[in-house]
């Protein structure tokens, strides 16, 4: 399954990341390795808030990821949450269309 992980972040967030950045690519780099993490980024114009997107079987993966980035733990992320998110077109879809839909 998929599932999305939102940010919510502190004002000025963009100035404020650049001492945890490292850390948080570091953290994000180790999670693409594992398989975890397909794609992630911030909003833009304004950056004001973050989606990150997770493969797992459960949305523990992306819990996990959130409790343990630099950029929540250092307080630049507000609230997050978690959303099971259906896929069902493209490549990487996990629930696949019939054929003829």
């Amino acid at each position: 399954m998929h599932y999305l992980l939102f940010y919510e972040v502190v004002d000025n967030y963009a100035e404020r990341l650049v001492p945890s950045r490292r850390d948080h690519l570091a953290h994000a780099k180790a999670a693409v390795a594992r398989g975890d993490l397909v794609l992630g980024g911030a909003f833009a114009n304004p950056v004001d808030g973050t989606v990150l997107l997770f493969k797992g079987q459960t949305p523990a993966v992306a819990e996990s990821f959130a409790k343990a980035d630099p950029y929540v733990t250092n307080g630049l992320v507000t609230t997050w949450r978690v959303r099971e998110w259906t896929t069902v077109v493209g490549k990487d879809a996990e629930v696949a269309l019939p054929p003829g839909i």
